[in-house]
């Protein structure tokens, strides 16, 4: 398939749709050549990065909106207009590639139109850029509503913490302990002429200076590593499982932190639920590549009755479903997916899975509250409230005034996350 149509056809599955990007990429990148994946990839992210720019322009260049039927062409459009602004694809070859998408999308008649704009926006380029960057969701890529809770974040550094949502994520590996020691793999990189650096915090982390497909890297599809944000990785520092311990990963798919909570403690006894049956067949496939075991389940964590017989667990690693506004450089289409009004939503369903959690630590055990989230009322917030109503529960990462621990996007070249680390003690 032509890869401006698919990545239109993506586009349009996103933001007209609904569709999530993690969805729509990979079933498109199917139908393009394996040469051409990449290129798919680069032309989607980049839209969605730069998305109320591109619709500034679009619309400058239009005397009518394209609707319906036609809508997937006003998404080329905006595949068009992002190669002529952001990469370094010859303009004659961007240009043409574009229009010919339409014959694939079976409208050749709007091979004119498709050519005017582009050509249009070429000799107008300059002029055009500037007013799509003269409001604050073009200048910054983000909607107003998200600047705004961004603000309330990251206080003064609010731009920085934009900035970094819109760069480009880095590869993180998570060096499996049982085949290699993070050193010893990191040799391993440089004699396979792969470059990369150790994390000062995450124990397990290497960061590659230069992304690649996953089987060049040495004894992956032995298992002896996996890739995996440094930032989620601190989630096993802070659990610190001991030998054979109980302990639930809640929340647990795509399973990454299942895995490495058995990569470091091999006689622990996991339990890994999800509520997402079909998420959890991701669980299922990395456990099956690390030659891992876990009791994997799919149940509602605010009812574990309906899905757990045994008793207390020793640690609870919970990963609670959240906006997801600290992963935007992985996933650009949150900014344009998620609304003001599931935040509290969310964090009122991450109250009562941390309540009905809670009843299922032994005293003397450790739950680790996180989020992939940057929002006072996911993290802080929701964490001083559980305080106030758990007489039990002690803190052990933050201050009182300020529980848990906030990493913001970039900081350490991590993604944006949450922690905090709780102690069950007598009530």
């Amino acid at each position: 398939m032509n890869v401006r149509a698919a990545a239109a056809q993506v586009i349009y599955q996103v933001v007209d749709k609904g569709q999530s990007l993690s969805q729509a990429l990979p079933a498109a990148q199917k139908q393009v050549a394996p040469r051409d994946q990449a290129l798919l990839q680069e032309i989607c992210y980049g839209i969605l990065r730069w998305l109320p720019r591109l619709e500034s322009i679009a619309r400058a260049l239009m005397e009518k909106p394209l609707t319906g039927k036609q809508r997937v062409f006003h998404h080329l459009i905006l595949v068009g207009l992002y190669q002529l602004a952001y990469m370094r694809i010859p303009a004659h070859a961007a240009v043409g590639e574009t229009v010919n998408a339409t014959k694939e999308l079976r409208k050749p008649q709007l091979r004119g139109l498709i050519n005017a704009v582009l050509r249009n926006y070429q000799r107008n380029q300059e002029t055009l850029d500037a007013e799509a960057v003269s409001h604050d969701a073009g200048k910054y890529g983000h909607p107003g509503w998200l600047l705004k809770l961004l603000k309330e974040s990251f206080g003064d550094n609010w731009e920085a913490g934009v900035e970094a949502n819109n760069s480009r994520a880095p590869m993180w590996l998570r060096v499996n302990r049982r085949h290699h020691s993070r050193d010893s793999y990191l040799e391993l990189l440089e004699e396979a002429g792969i470059e990369a650096e150790i994390h000062p915090q995450a124990t397990d982390a290497l960061k590659l200076s230069k992304p690649c497909d996953v089987n060049m890297l040495p004894g992956f599809a032995d298992g002896w590593v996996s890739v995996q944000d440094a930032a989620a990785q601190l989630s096993v520092e802070y659990l610190d499982p001991q030998e054979n311990e109980l302990i639930l990963d809640c929340c647990a798919a795509p399973g990454g932190k299942t895995a490495h909570i058995l990569e470091r403690q091999p006689t622990a006894e996991v339990v890994a639920i999800d509520a997402d049956e079909q998420r959890l067949s991701r669980v299922y496939d990395n456990l099956k590549r690390l030659k891992l075991e876990a009791h994997v389940v799919c149940g509602d964590a605010r009812e574990p009755a309906k899905w757990w017989k045994g008793g207390q667990f020793d640690r609870i690693l919970l990963d609670a479903p959240c906006s997801a506004t600290g992963v935007i450089r992985r996933h650009p289409d949150i900014k344009w997916l998620r609304r003001a009004e599931d935040i509290a939503a969310l964090a009122a369903l991450q109250s009562e899975i941390l309540d009905a959690m809670w009843q299922q630590l032994k005293t003397g055990g450790t739950l680790v509250y996180a989020t992939c989230s940057v929002t006072q009322q996911e993290n802080a917030e929701q964490m001083k409230a559980f305080l106030t109503r758990t007489p039990d529960a002690e803190l052990r990462l933050g201050e009182t005034d300020k529980p848990g621990r906030q990493i913001m996007p970039g900081e350490l070249d991590m993604d944006g996350f949450y922690y905090a680390v709780l102690y069950k003690k007598q009530a």
